[in-house]
């Protein structure tokens, strides 16, 4: 939808009706990702694009049904030996298209949406396109805050929301399959399978709209590079700060996003103050050098809203930045919030294997896992959720 928003929020708040039709799902060689959007105007307009050309004209059509009041469509396209000659992908993937009607009856919340993403904020729509035809084109919309709308199934919008975050965490989009009232049926098949949805399988289409969340790593050291790479690997855009420029260059930190030469207080504390720390936001202090940690972490362990804080170095380096911090006036609540010695105890020594054990405790802490092994553990891998 991010494609085609700005028309489509005109017409919305003229009072007009358009349709969108939106690349739910591909298959191999498929032109255009999950998310790709067209819209059909009130005036006859085509704006936007789902497949760079291959498919817009039956599209098209199927958009001027969904306006003359048809429920919202779904169609497959792709090339086989049948149908080489007709509407099809000359690339030889195939792809899945929802076409749905959109104005201020049907999406309510558009303007909420839209205001939130002009504003760089997260949040998830989450449009049922599979199921019964009552329950076609139902949507819930996901902040991490609040939600709005609903499927139709207060235990379907239960776990949906949950997993709706889980995939707005990771900027990620895709489609979610459940039963009909919320039983996990396992997420993006590749192939539907009809029998298997029968009248009372549904399919949700989770489109994310998110800033990659934020990883700042403090400290040019050996160990950064290999934590940058593995946030970068996890979604996160990252950052690199030092205070020394001799350290903090391209050529030793190729993984990361951005690199900042600055003293590191100075820096986070600038960041929050101009809003760009939130609670997706993980700090990751590697300097164990208390000249630029503790000034660092006064500041990290005192931001109302951080997804997580980690200090590297030994027990006899995290004891001495304990008292350090705590004759710096924090206090005990504050200090809790720090991970230190970072990371979960896997055993790491090499800056890759200490990178993993960093990962690993950061996606633990933000989807509430134990760290203990899932062969020790019984019952679901993944508890509330369908992921």
């Amino acid at each position: 939808m991010r494609d085609v928003l700005e028309p489509l929020m005109s017409w919305w708040a003229e009072g007009k009706a358009s349709a969108l039709a939106t690349v739910v799902a591909t298959r191999h060689s498929a032109p255009r990702r999950p998310g790709a959007s067209m819209l059909v105007g009130p005036g006859a307009e085509a704006i936007g694009s789902v497949s760079g050309g291959c498919v817009e004209s039956a599209v098209y059509d199927l958009g001027q049904e969904v306006l003359a009041g048809t429920r919202p469509l779904r169609r497959r396209y792709g090339v086989s030996g049948a149908d080489a000659l007709a509407v099809g992908l000359t690339c030889g993937g195939t792809l899945d298209v929802f076409v749905e009607r959109v104005d201020s009856t049907t999406f309510p919340q558009l303007g909420e949406v839209v205001e939130t993403v002009r504003a760089g904020r997260p949040v998830a729509v989450a449009t049922v396109i599979a199921g019964p035809a009552e329950r076609l084109g139902r949507r819930l919309i996901v902040w991490p805050d609040r939600v709005a709308g609903g499927t139709g199934s207060g235990r379907l919008d239960g776990l949906l929301c949950q997993d709706a975050r889980g995939l707005l965490d990771a900027g990620r989009t895709g489609v979610l399959r459940y039963g009909a009232d919320g039983q996990c049926r396992g997420q993006e098949r590749e192939e539907r399978e009809e029998s298997e949805e029968g009248e009372t399988g549904l399919e949700v289409f989770v489109e994310s709209f998110a800033p990659p969340p934020r990883m700042l790593v403090f400290g040019a050291v050996d160990f950064a590079d290999a934590v940058a790479r593995t946030g970068s690997f996890l979604g996160y855009r990252v950052t690199v700060c030092d205070a020394r420029p001799v350290f903090a260059t391209a050529a030793r930190l190729p993984g990361a996003d951005e690199i900042v030469v600055e003293w590191p207080h100075r820096y986070l504390q600038a960041e929050a103050d101009a809003g760009r720390i939130d609670g997706r936001t993980v700090i990751c202090v590697l300097t164990h050098d208390h000249k630029f940690d503790v000034p660092l972490l006064r500041v990290a362990l005192r931001l109302p809203d951080v997804g997580y804080i980690g200090a590297m170095g030994s027990r006899r380096t995290h004891e001495d930045r304990w008292h350090r911090l705590t004759e710096a006036g924090l206090t005990e609540a504050e200090l809790k919030r720090l991970s230190s010695p970072i990371g979960l105890d896997l055993g790491a020594r090499t800056p890759e294997e200490t990178a993993v054990s960093i990962a690993a405790e950061i996606i633990a802490l933000r989807r509430g896992g134990s760290g203990f092994r899932l062969a020790d553990r019984p019952g679901p891998i993944h508890l509330g959720s369908c992921l």
